[in-house]
Order: structure tokens, then C-alpha cells, then sequence
């Protein structure tokens, strides 16, 4: 097991679900686990911290990059779990990517900018900060000034993100985005492959993907191994593995009343996605 792989365990980045309690995901889908992998900025407790100081941050966006930036050099300086991570991105990106290629390195938001900030530091690339409604901003790769993109007139980006599971977010924004100003979206290094698909999305889209470690069986054992799951959860995963869709199908048809309970969460953010997965009927229900 790699040590990015170790570390997730060690900063209980890993999540599993209880027994018949799949997590809802961003997608619409459900899963029996779940990867916080911006759990890698450090621990639990940093990560989430940060997470919250980068959405004080989300009104101003020009000043943005350059406190995101602050605070993530701080944290690369300090933490070696953090800075095992980015160093091991940087040198995938190296061993896959000619670097003189490469004219921007990218991040959306949220979760990318644990990531990204520094990567483009480290590689001496300026970076483009993406917001969800697809507005971009270009900083330098020490993110002196930050100032709105209006066209990348066809330079190659490359985007560093926390995962990739549909790869929705590349879909509905990171992709439109780059392209809507004449940008090329060439490759993307993510630390976590789900494995359900969005890596062969990206490189239907012509981005060469370049993830550090990928959710398998291996992982589940392992789990199981250190008695963080059981063996009825173990199944379910390694059936997950297999086949994500009929897997989670026969669950939602076995439990009815999974849905029917979602649907009465005070939650917004799984209000949100449960309607993603009725209303598209996600699984063929």
C-alpha cells in the first residue's frame, strides 16, 4: 500500500458507512464510503479549518488566491503529511508531463486549492483559481496580483485536483470553463481515483489523467484487516468495486425506505443531491 494510500488511513480521510447507511455523493449517486482527501492537508480537524476560513474568503474573490496561498505555504512548511502530498503531485506531474508544456496550473473550487496553490508555486506556473459559475482568475505562480481571465488564447492547462469519482465538477465547470476561454485542458492530477468512471469521462474529454492512488479492493481489505469494517461492509464495498451501479441498485430496491428517509433530512446539501438522484432517476428506478 502506497504511503498516500496510508496516510488516508492515518488521517481517517477513509470513510465508511454504517451498515445499510450509503453516503450521498456529489453526483446524485450513492456510495458505501466516502474519501475526504483534503483530510491530507494534515488531519481532520486542519483541513476542516481551512475549509471554513476558504469559504469567509468566497465574496472576495480577487484577494482570494493570494490568502489561500498564504495559508497553504504556512501549512507545506509545517506539516509533512501535507507536504509528502504535494511533492508526491509535483513529481507524478513531472514523470507524466513534459513541464514546458504546461502554461497554467488550475484549481476549483473548494477542495482543488489544498492542492493547486501550491502545486503551481513549486512548478513556477501561474495559476488559474476557477469558481463553480465558471469565473476565473490568473494569479502568478507567488500570487502577487490576482486579475480576471478573459482569454487563455489556446494555452494548456493543467488541473490538480483533491479526486476524481464522475468527474461532475470537471464536467459542469472546470471543463466549460477552461474551453469558454479558449483554453486547452489538457491534463489533470488528482490524488484519489473512485474508480467509478470519471477517468474514462476525462479522457473521453482528451485530458491525460495522472492520479497518485486508486480505491480497489486492496483498500477494503485493509479496512477489514484493522477492524474498521466488518465483514457484511466489506461485501458491499468489494461488490461496489465490481459494479458501482447494480451494486447500489439492488441496495435502493431492497431498501425503500432509504430514499423515502432522505428525502425528510433537514439537510440541504443531501436534500439537494437525493432530488439529483430521483429526479434524473440515477438509477433506473
Amino acid at each position: 500500500m502506497s504511503d498516500i494510500m496510508s496516510y488516508l488511513f492515518e488521517t481517517k480521510a477513509v470513510k465508511f458507512c454504517e451498515e445499510n447507511k450509503p453516503f450521498f455523493l456529489t453526483s446524485g449517486t450513492i456510495s458505501p464510503y466516502f474519501v475526504n482527501t483534503h483530510f491530507l492537508y494534515g488531519n481532520e480537524k486542519e483541513a476542516t479549518e481551512f475549509l471554513s476560513y476558504i469559504d469567509t474568503l468566497l465574496e472576495d474573490r480577487p484577494n482570494l488566491p493570494k490568502k489561500v496561498f498564504d495559508e497553504v505555504m504556512k501549512q507545506y512548511q509545517k506539516n509533512n503529511i501535507y507536504k509528502y502530498t504535494i511533492d508526491t503531485m509535483v513529481e507524478a506531474i513531472k514523470n507524466n508531463v513534459n513541464i514546458d508544456e504546461i502554461d497554467y496550473i488550475s484549481g476549483g473550487e473548494r477542495r482543488d486549492w489544498y492542492f493547486s496553490n501550491m502545486i503551481a508555486y513549486i512548478l513556477k506556473k501561474p495559476h488559474l483559481t476557477i469558481f463553480k459559475d465558471l469565473e476565473t482568475f490568473v494569479s502568478p505562480y507567488n500570487f502577487t496580483s490576482t486579475e480576471k481571465v478573459f482569454d487563455l488564447e489556446g494555452k494548456k492547462v493543467l488541473n490538480a485536483s483533491d479526486l476524481v469519482t464522475a468527474a461532475s465538477n470537471y464536467v459542469r465547470s472546470w471543463i466549460p470553463a477552461i474551453r469558454n476561454l479558449n483554453g486547452n485542458l489538457a491534463w489533470t492530477c488528482y490524488i484519489v481515483d473512485r474508480k467509478q468512471g470519471g477517468t474514462e469521462v476525462l479522457e473521453k474529454e482528451n485530458i491525460k489523467t495522472i492520479p497518485l492512488a486508486v480505491v480497489d479492493d486492496l483498500l477494503f481489505e485493509k479496512a477489514f484487516e484493522l477492524n474498521i469494517i466488518n465483514e457484511t461492509q466489506l461485501n458491499m464495498l468489494k461488490g461496489f468495486y465490481r459494479d458501482s451501479y447494480t451494486t447500489m441498485r439492488e441496495f435502493l430496491i431492497n431498501h425503500p425506505e432509504f430514499i423515502e428517509e432522505a428525502l425528510k433530512s433537514n439537510n440541504e446539501r443531501t436534500q439537494k443531491r437525493v432530488k439529483l438522484l430521483v429526479d434524473e432517476n440515477l438509477y433506473n428506478l
